[in-house]
């Protein structure tokens, strides 16, 4: 009996656990940002995520060798993300003039992932999926809304290219769902992000090598900090248990929980940074659980789609 509650909870648990690293990750991106160029940045921590997996696959001999067949999968995979969604967030949020839009459009994942999964995975959607995916998006959208009256669009491709951020997020979780399950979290996570460097590390030749020589002279140990946190963290803990998740619950639900991350992001800001959250920020809060609690119900005849 404690055996099927443990695994009943246990990619709730998993999920909660991934949101509450991602939300931390923009505070150590900032810090990381002080002693790295963006391109930089992304190439050193998904470089040093790879080595750390490496080093943890080997010394559990846990490695799956990866088959010919499945590699356009990793390499599709790690193109989507974090390649593509980097490169398209972080110039989508450098050309829109108001960054609360750009956090709502960026929150929009969980409204277009039912649409991928049932189109490309026929994965069933229910009422309860669609009802609590809308209310936690309205909460989500209210808790960002709350903090700017800037609603600014700026340049007209700053929409498109936030959008196609989203669109490479959920583009990542439906080949995720879609690797064959003889793989193991880490296997699968440790091929997709060594794949996203096949396109970093030209990328980062290109713009940023020269000016990374010359800042390296001007060495930055908080910054060397926040890389080492983001890659062990959030590139490594954070994207294995994501992979999990989305495998045991599906796309539709896993996606969902991406609401919870401004609700979190806000709590840490207020234990960390004393910023204060007015009483219309806790409802909206507790609306957007509400709605993740109604998503993850299933009609009784409701069977999510495995391989």
């Amino acid at each position: 009996m404690m055996n099927v509650i443990v695994r009943r909870w246990l990619p709730y648990i998993a999920i909660i656990v991934a949101m509450i690293i991602w939300a931390t990750a923009g505070i150590a991106t900032k810090i990381a940002l002080t002693g790295f160029l963006p391109i930089s940045l992304v190439t050193c921590r998904f470089a040093l995520a790879v080595l750390l997996m490496l080093i943890i696959g080997l010394a559990t001999s846990s490695l799956v060798k990866p088959q010919k067949k499945d590699l356009p999968l990793f390499l599709l995979a790690g193109f989507f993300q974090p390649f593509c969604y980097f490169l398209f967030e972080t110039f989508g949020m450098k050309l829109i003039a108001s960054p609360t839009i750009a956090e709502v459009l960026l929150c929009t994942s969980p409204l277009f992932a039912p649409i991928f999964a049932w189109i490309f995975l026929k994965e069933n959607i229910s009422k309860y999926n669609i009802i609590g995916i809308v209310l936690s998006s309205l909460g989500v959208f209210y808790i960002i809304a709350f903090r700017s009256q800037s609603f600014a669009l700026g340049n007209p491709w700053a929409v498109p290219l936030l959008l196609l951020a989203v669109f490479s997020a959920v583009s990542y979780t439906i080949l995720l769902r879609k690797i064959p399950l003889r793989y193991n979290n880490l296997s699968t996570i440790l091929y997709i992000q060594s794949s996203s460097l096949l396109f970093f590390i030209p990328l980062w030749l290109i713009t940023d090598f020269k000016q990374f020589v010359q800042l390296s002279a001007i060495f930055n140990l908080n910054a060397l900090y926040a890389v080492i946190y983001l890659a062990l963290f959030s590139s490594v803990i954070a994207f294995v248990l994501f992979s999990y998740v989305v495998r045991q619950i599906g796309v539709t639900r896993a996606n969902a929980f991406n609401n919870i991350r401004p609700v979190f992001t806000a709590i840490i800001m207020l234990i960390a940074f004393n910023e204060q959250l007015p009483w219309q920020k806790w409802v909206a809060m507790i609306v957007v659980i509400i709605g993740l609690f109604i998503c993850q119900k299933q009609e009784k005849t409701e069977k999510i789609t495995k391989k």
